[in-house]
């Protein structure tokens, strides 16, 4: 008897807004599958180091299965064992009989399930790099247009001096430039937790290797190079230190800010229908005030980044309390709060780039406020004119005032 999906509670991060490709990143066969090439990277290179007992065919079983995961098997083990890791294991081994003795051959848990974390980590990060990139491209575009457009600049919110449509535009160029920057750093120093054992020690694999302590170092370089990183964290305990999390959350965290910022300066510009987001041919903004025109897609911009922004205090939190070698208070809390925030990010991103590409300018609109305001922009020329005819600057701009 199916389910009907509308019978139960679905996040809208991946029901109603997030791209496919971000949700396909956290989905369930992007986790076990990466587990599955986990395993499979840890024999391929304990047999290159001499382990024996890692045959050629089990090998083979282990690559051709890499995707094949039957979740009724493995669900049905977890309920049994109340382990989820064990059960995969051996939902694994079922189709790679073969290798059903060897898969996760010296290591624990947290070799699977923190080194595919920051596989899916860093898979995430580069979505979100490629989508800001394209962000900044189209804005800087925008900006480049209209980079002689006059326009009342805004102080407090209150009426200051001219500016240009395009110069207001490199502010928000300037905060998501660094933005990129944060992100493309914190995706360059991600680092692999890499073969550790279950302590951090690696006395596992000293055993397995009979001491030898070079062969052990050559593993934990190997699987690291095979997973696709260039080096792994030099000291862990059972789990990478989750400070890495803080690391790679905070720039996600600023980032919401930036996209705030700009999606309220749109915001209050469309009040002055200077400028306005893109606003379909039978969009209704009101089901009550026909004339309506809201910037909804500005709205949600602010309201996911706000979430977004919060975020990052799950993972300080996790951070600090993370006792001795590893508590697993952690892992119920990181389950939720790290897919959240690439999530919320992705669909931010994915938002400002609709907005920025559908930017509409009214002129004219602009025109007309700039010359309501010039008698009193004009007044500050007054003032240096005064001052070089002899008068006092202060006593000037009291009198004008």
């Amino acid at each position: 008897m199916s389910i009907d999906p509308n019978s139960k509670y679905q996040s809208p991060l991946t029901s109603r807004y997030a791209s496919p490709e971000m949700a396909a990143n956290f989905s369930n066969n992007k986790r076990f599958g990466t587990w599955r090439r986990l395993w499979y990277n840890l024999a391929l290179a304990e047999k290159q180091l001499g382990l024996p007992g890692i045959t050629s065919s089990a090998l083979t079983q282990m690559e051709s299965n890499l995707d094949n995961i039957d979740y009724e098997v493995a669900n049905a083990e977890e309920k049994r064992r109340r382990h989820d890791v064990m059960a995969h294991v051996h939902a694994f081994g079922v189709v790679a009989p073969d290798a059903a003795g060897i898969i996760h051959l010296g290591a624990t848990s947290c070799f699977v399930t923190d080194n595919a974390d920051l596989i899916i980590f860093r898979d995430a990060m580069d979505l979100l790099i490629d989508k800001l990139v394209c962000v900044i491209s189209d804005l800087s575009l925008f900006a480049e247009r209209y980079r002689d457009l006059p326009t009342l600049g805004f102080t407090h919110f209150q009426p200051a001096q001219l500016t240009t449509v395009g110069k207001r535009a490199t502010l928000w160029i300037q905060e998501l430039l660094w933005d990129l920057r944060n992100m493309k750093r914190a995706r360059d120093d991600l680092g692999f937790r890499g073969v550790k054992g279950t302590t951090g020690t690696q006395a596992s694999f000293l055993s397995l290797f009979e001491g030898d302590h070079d062969k052990v170092e050559q593993l934990d370089q190997l699987v690291t190079e095979l997973s696709g990183f260039k080096e792994c964290y030099p000291v862990c305990g059972q789990t990478y230190s989750r400070k890495i999390d803080v690391d790679f959350l905070s720039p996600l965290s600023s980032f919401g800010a930036t996209a705030h910022r700009i999606a309220t300066d749109i915001r209050l510009l469309a009040n002055l229908k200077e400028i306005e987001e893109p606003f379909e041919k039978d969009q209704i903004g009101s089901s009550a005030m026909a004339y309506k025109r809201n910037p909804m897609r500005s709205e949600r911009i602010c309201s996911l980044s706000r979430h977004l922004m919060v975020l990052i205090g799950d993972v300080l939190q996790t951070a600090s309390v993370q006792w001795l070698e590893r508590t697993l208070d952690d892992s119920a809390n990181r389950r939720i709060s790290i897919p959240e925030a690439f999530l919320t990010a992705d669909i931010v991103l994915t938002t400002l780039q609709n907005v920025v590409e559908g930017l509409v300018v009214y002129p004219q609109v602009i025109n007309r406020r700039i010359r309501s305001e010039l008698p009193f922009m004009a007044t500050e020329n007054f003032i240096m004119a005064m001052v070089k005819k002899g008068g006092d600057r202060q006593e000037c701009h009291e009198q004008i005032r």
